[in-house]
């Protein structure tokens, strides 16, 4: 079987090795006479599962022992509702910074419960940077500020923490979430949707600190407060138990291979390679202040937009699937996750110089 290099932006690429072991053990998991599929939430099997999943998650992040680790449905977009209910803990202001159509999701729906402070925001830019850290000033009465690490569509990304002193800060990772190392403690809260470098799409990833546990909004729907999942260890309704399991998988294939630290370097390795490429190039164009490129997602632009059909269309051929940037933005964006293989963007980049070869 011959197996593609898939630049999805999500659902994306998982790890060769966590399929094959997935497949191996579909029909039946250890010696139990099931599929993982099959098992009961609450058995044996699963909970051994799922808390080895959880300890191998805290052990890659070194997440410190005063927060929780959820695994949640509804996605990040649930996430955005979820965030004011459960931080605002009596107060009417949050600060959100704006830097793409995934922060803009965010913005518009903690707008239904507090008002909003937008610190900062790089839309009249097209979104093709972020603030500087200097310029940030935050509201003293903010219950938290909240901004959204990489951008998925513009391949935006900060290449700093910002630093929002007592006020939590909350970061939407779904798209750098395991990527490489960072530091838990500097974050109230981080959540991701697992379809990027996690596992497949089902799944949600939520790390809470205790102390912004437990004080909702009135009218918070049950399964909408923190405080129920970190109480029934996420375990208060049926869980996305394959997902959650195939996550786990893909914790154990990280610590396998070196860890945060080894896949932070590949990927740096990844994205510095790919746009050097566009850089060097007199056909191909990336929008994005370099000093906020996405290691994640690089979008890029043909010089004559009436070849991008061509380009695809010639990709697909060569095994190079799922490149045709978000319609929002157009052009090309290749992401390029944990599982994307440094071969996979070799082979994108051998492409593209063809490609200019045959048609620049």
């Amino acid at each position: 079987m011959a197996r593609v290099f898939n630049f999805s932006a999500g659902p994306a690429m998982l790890p060769e090795e966590v399929l094959q072991q997935a497949r191996d053990e579909l029909m039946e998991w250890k010696d139990s006479g099931m599929s993982v599929m099959e098992m009961s939430h609450r058995g044996a099997e699963f909970m051994s599962i799922a808390g080895q999943a959880e300890a191998d998650l805290r052990e890659l992040m070194a997440i410190p022992d005063n927060y929780k680790v959820l695994f949640l449905q509804g996605g990040a977009s649930s996430q955005f509702a979820m965030v004011p209910m459960n931080l605002l803990r009596g107060r009417d202001k949050a600060d959100y910074l704006n830097t793409g159509s995934w922060s803009k999701k965010a913005i518009a729906e903690a707008k239904r419960y507090c008002d909003v402070n937008v610190v900062a925001s790089t839309e009249e830019s097209g979104f093709t940077t972020v603030p500087d850290a200097a310029s940030l000033a935050f509201s003293d009465n903010a219950a938290y500020v909240h901004y959204t690490p990489n951008e998925t569509i513009q391949g935006v990304e900060f290449p700093y923490v910002p630093d929002t002193g007592a006020l939590p800060l909350v970061a939407d990772m779904s798209s750098t979430l395991l990527s490489r190392p960072i530091d838990v403690s500097r974050y109230g809260v981080i959540y991701a949707g697992a379809q990027k470098n996690i596992g497949p799409a089902g799944l949600t990833v939520v790390i809470v600190r205790d102390d912004l546990i437990g004080e909702t909004l009135e009218g918070t729907p049950t399964m909408f407060d923190y405080a129920t999942h970190a109480k029934a260890g996420s375990m208060y309704n049926t869980p996305p138990t394959y997902a959650w399991y195939l996550a786990g998988l893909v914790f154990q294939w990280l610590k396998r291979n070196g860890g945060l630290e080894a896949m932070g370097e590949i990927n740096r390795r990844k994205s510095e390679a790919l746009y050097a490429a566009i850089d060097e190039s007199d056909f191909y164009s990336n929008p994005v202040e370099p000093k906020a490129r996405s290691w994640m997602n690089v979008p890029f632009t043909l010089a004559d937009p009436a070849l991008d059909p061509v380009f695809l269309d010639e990709a697909k051929a060569a095994g190079l699937l799922t490149l045709k940037g978000h319609r929002s933005v157009g052009g090309m964006r290749a992401s390029i996750y944990n599982a994307m293989p440094e071969a996979g963007v070799e082979a994108l980049i051998g492409f593209m110089a063809d490609f200019e070869k045959r048609h620049g």
